[in-house]
């Protein structure tokens, strides 16, 4: 089963982090995908860049609508993820407790929808 594990943090607080610090953080995170890949769990991460490089899409009676900047106004704004296969949640949210994000932000850990008739890759 595919997880998406969405990692949000405060893009302020993280920004007071030393350099050497996020640095290590972006290690530890790679060491993890490695890890994962030799057990068959990794699919795909990236870290993103700040909300404020966003651009909001919305459509509305056929109408486009495009703005600049981040939608939700809350403390933590999404700053990565991890796509990875595993047997269930429990292993997912194993997973989850060592991405570095989740110790200075939040792990929101969803399932995917399995939809056949897309492309592969």
């Amino acid at each position: 089963m595919k997880y998406l594990l969405l990692v949000h943090h405060d893009e302020e607080a993280f920004g007071r982090i030393s350099e050497a610090k996020r640095k290590e953080m972006l290690a530890e995170s790679i060491q993890l995908t490695h890890q994962l890949h030799v057990n068959g769990q990794y699919l795909s991460a990236s870290p993103l860049h700040p909300a404020s490089t966003a651009t909001i899409v919305r459509v509305r009676e056929g109408q486009s609508l495009v703005t600049d900047g981040p939608f939700v106004e809350t403390r933590e704004q999404l700053a990565g993820y991890f796509l990875v296969n595993v047997k269930d949640l429990g292993e997912a949210v194993r997973i989850a407790t060592r991405v570095p994000g989740a110790r200075i932000g939040t792990i929101e850990v969803r399932p995917l929808i399995e939809i056949t008739g897309l492309p592969n890759k």
